[in-house]
Formats: structure tokens, C-alpha cells, sequence
């Protein structure tokens, strides 16, 4: 499973949550509303959730072992912090 695309839509307002980022896998399946948030020892990502009905969040879509979560993450925050840099998608200095 590769990752094909990355959209981060960086979030202005105070807060942790920083973006909300989506992916695609293998140019065929693409995952919305990921999060960026800045916890207490650094950048994070939380995988989309939904409030169920006794109140808890719960995972809709989420790796299923550590690896892949590391290897999403990793990618994630990598677009992110470029994008957080002025950077275009491509790497590219882009206009402000």
C-alpha cells in the first residue's frame, strides 16, 4: 500500500488542532478528515471519528497495526510541516 496524494487544509485559528489532511491509497481509496494536532510532546494525527450515541469517539477508518500508523503519519506530517513552511505541494516555494 502506497500513499498517492496528500491534501492538508492548514486550520488558522488558536487551538491544537492544526489541519485536516486527507490521503489516497494506491490512486483508489482516499481518506478524509485526519488531523493534525499539536499535543504535549509534539505533532500528531488523529484518524477520522465519529461521536457515537454513549458519548465516546470512535475510529471510522484506522491502521490496523503500528507500522502502517507509523508510515501514514510520518507522510502526513512531513506535507504538513512543508505546507507550514510556505512550501506548494511539490515542495516548491509558493505564493504567499
Amino acid at each position: 500500500m502506497q500513499i498517492t496524494d496528500v491534501r492538508v487544509r492548514r486550520i488558522e485559528r488558536e487551538g491544537r488542532m492544526k489541519a485536516i489532511v486527507s490521503i489516497t491509497l494506491d490512486n483508489e481509496f482516499v481518506v478524509h478528515d485526519i488531523k493534525v494536532i499539536d499535543g504535549e510532546k509534539g505533532l500528531f494525527i488523529a484518524m477520522p471519528s465519529r461521536r457515537s450515541t454513549d458519548g465516546e469517539y470512535r475510529d471510522i477508518a484506522h491502521p490496523i497495526n503500528s507500522e502502517t500508523r507509523d508510515m501514514i503519519q510520518s507522510i502526513v506530517l512531513e506535507k504538513y510541516q512543508a505546507t507550514a513552511s510556505g512550501l506548494d505541494e511539490d515542495g516548491a516555494a509558493g505564493q504567499a
